[in-house]
């Protein structure tokens, strides 16, 4: 026997007989044998005591490399399974992850994990690590392994979709599982794990099958890399609009009367109104004419515009209407301001066309994807499409950039970078077919933004499948990039639909049609707003601006609603909390519920026609006369909140 095995420098080194990855580390060098995880052969994850016998490439990974962070995670979740079948005999595994945010394993008994059983958890498992046992690269017969788990019906399922007749497999003492790609040699390795919470995961993703319990943990190779993982999670959770969303009751989802369809409650349908509000005022504006179209539309539009051969498992099944129509909950709003345009005969006297829409929209999402605001099958687009002349494109792109850039000042956006998005010229089921339109739309893209003199990157395969577009990613609070805005340039759709317009020669011509979003959809901004405020939305956006706390009721509470009125007819949000509480409880109230302005009135302020302020986030209380608050007030929301 003899073969080679070449090195990720090039190099290579030849053997006459077996060796596994770990003695080929010792070989290229002592120091590197003792720091190696694992190893990398011809592309696929491989524990150290994996065999080498036949050519091969091979890299050996360290815990510089970014993928041991994964061979490291999937053993803590290894040893997370083994610890966990010791306490709870009956427990059934379903699959297991470890990635860049961590590791999960699914889990199911008649008695469910709980999160108060992870602190004794957590301790076995470090027990487990101070052994150092053993973990072993083990091959097994596909049979043995159906019969050791013949009576967990999870494994069972997975091990149907095993077609080898040898299964690649780890043990850890009298403790067997698979599905792992590479495991460390021994237990003694993961010494900075943490687990984190459970939370509830369909079986395979599914909806229709059992609920499992699902344990979420991390790994790192050093504490302080562990110490400030947890930290950045201490942030994120405290950021989470999920959590916010609850606490200042702005909404609600509830699986049983809809997964994925949010309920605004009054304070977050405020927020919303007031967004909307905005949008739809700088958009009139600005040249849109803001129409209302159905959210349902017969299926063969969405055939005609091609959504239904590209998003048809992203779209809710067809409603048979009994008598041969077939209507479709829409999954675009494209097709309806087509329709709009359509209606009439246009000229180009009517280019460009500004059609804009709230519009609502419905997307299959899967229930494992849906996440509070952020994914949900119910939304409503701040949409809006242009019909152009080909000469009006550039200056029609220009002009939405410019709306966009106006609206992300108002809300303080700033962290975001331009990316143009092509298509992937090789992947021809994504994208419609038409070598001269895409040639010719991304480099009209392309100069639009040079002309603009914008930095920008390219980005191939994330064009929409009609058209390239300018993406505008934002950075979230919890540091994800999302594409907050886009601007699409589509000759596809009015070539599909038969749009036209009468030119200056009298003759009927072709439209450019131009999709655009500046903020996305109600749902995802509105998520992205309560995250990046953490709640405390400024003045102009929060829902109560001022709470008014009168010190006595039966002193103080005519002159409390007397302000309130005042304030209220000027169109600021007031509420005075008259409840039966101490002051002193009424304005942490307040506080915690992110206020921007507390009003405290008692004697001084009914006999002066003055108000006690105190801003949010702040101990420092002011008096001034009631006239001079509504300066105030009113320069912080006409200035949406900037600083003078």
């Amino acid at each position: 026997m003899s073969f080679s095995i070449t090195l990720p420098d090039g190099s290579k080194k030849d053997f006459d007989s077996s060796i596994t990855v770990g003695k080929l580390a010792s070989s290229i060098a002592t120091s590197l044998g003792k720091a190696a995880v694992a190893g990398k052969v011809n592309g696929q994850l491989r524990p150290l005591d994996y065999v080498l016998d036949n050519d091969a490439e091979v890299a050996i990974l360290t815990d510089k490399d970014e993928e041991a962070l994964d061979v490291l995670r999937a053993s803590a979740a290894f040893v997370f399974e083994a610890v966990a079948k010791k306490l709870y005999p009956d427990l059934h595994f379903g699959e297991h992850v470890a990635d860049e945010g961590g590791f999960f394993v699914d889990t199911d008994k008649d008695d469910q994990i709980k999160v108060g059983e992870l602190p004794r958890l957590e301790k076995a498992m470090q027990k487990a690590v101070k052994s150092g046992e053993k973990i072993e690269f083990v091959q097994v017969a596909k049979s043995e392994l159906e019969e050791q788990f013949k009576d967990d019906p999870y494994k069972s399922e997975l091990l149907k979709k095993i077609d080898s007749e040898m299964v690649d497999a780890y043990r850890l003492g009298d403790f067997i599982d698979f599905g792992f790609e590479a495991l460390l040699p021994n237990t003694g390795k993961i010494k900075h794990f943490k687990l984190l919470s459970v939370a509830g995961a369909y079986w395979l993703g599914k909806s229709s099958n059992p609920m499992l319990q699902r344990i979420f943990g991390t790994a790192f190779f050093k504490q302080a890399a562990l110490d400030e993982d947890l930290k950045r999670r201490a942030e994120i959770k405290e950021r989470d609009h999920r959590t916010i969303g609850r606490d200042l009751d702005l909404f609600f989802v509830d699986p049983k009367v809809g997964a994925g369809l949010p309920y605004w409650m009054l304070k977050g349908a405020t927020i919303r109104r007031v967004v909307e509000r905005y949008i739809i005022d700088r958009e009139v504006g600005d040249g849109y004419k803001h129409v209302y179209t159905p959210v349902l539309m017969n299926l063969d539009a969405y055939k005609t515009s091609g959504h239904w051969a590209h998003y048809r498992d992203d779209m809710f099944p067809p409603m048979d209407m009994g008598d041969g129509e077939m209507l479709e909950l829409r999954p675009m709003n494209c097709p309806s301001h087509i329709q709009i345009y359509k209606h009439h005969i246009r000229s180009y006297r009517d280019l460009p066309l500004r059609v804009a829409e709230l519009g609502m929209m419905h997307r299959y999402e899967k229930s494992g994807a849906l996440s509070g605001l952020q994914r949900v099958r119910e939304m409503t687009l701040n949409d809006g499409h242009t019909f152009v002349e080909l000469d009006q494109v550039q200056s029609e792109f220009a002009k939405i950039l410019k709306l966009i850039m106006d609206v992300y000042r108002d809300f303080d956006i700033t962290d975001y970078y331009f990316r143009l998005s092509y298509r992937d010229p090789k992947n021809t089921d994504k994208y419609f077919a038409n070598d001269e339109m895409w040639e010719r739309s991304q480099k009209m893209l392309k100069g639009a933004m040079d002309d603009l003199g914008l930095d920008y990157v390219e980005a191939e395969g994330e064009a929409a499948f009609y058209g390239p577009k300018l993406d505008i990613q934002t950075k979230t609070a919890l540091g994800n990039d999302e594409t907050m805005s886009t601007i699409q340039l589509d000759f596809m759709l009015p070539e599909r639909f038969g749009l036209t317009y009468v030119g200056k020669d009298g003759e009927e011509h072709r439209p450019v049609m131009v999709h655009r979003g500046i903020v996305g959809t109600m749902e995802r901004f509105i998520a992205y707003l309560t995250e990046i405020y953490k709640g405390a939305f400024p003045t102009w956006l929060a829902p109560v601006q001022a709470e008014i706390i009168p010190v006595n009721n039966e002193a103080h509470g005519e002159y409390a609603e007397k302000v309130r009125q005042e304030l209220a007819k000027r169109g600021f949000r007031v509420e005075v909390d008259d409840r039966n509480e101490k002051m002193g409880y009424k304005i942490r109230e307040s506080q915690t519920q992110k206020v921007p302005y507390t009003l405290v009135l008692g004697d001084n302020e009914m006999n002066n026609g003055s108000v006690n302020v105190r801003r949010y986030g702040t101990d420092e209380e002011i008096s001034k006369s009631l006239d001079d608050f509504i300066n105030e007030i009113d320069a912080d929301v006409k200035s949406y909140s900037r600083e003078n």
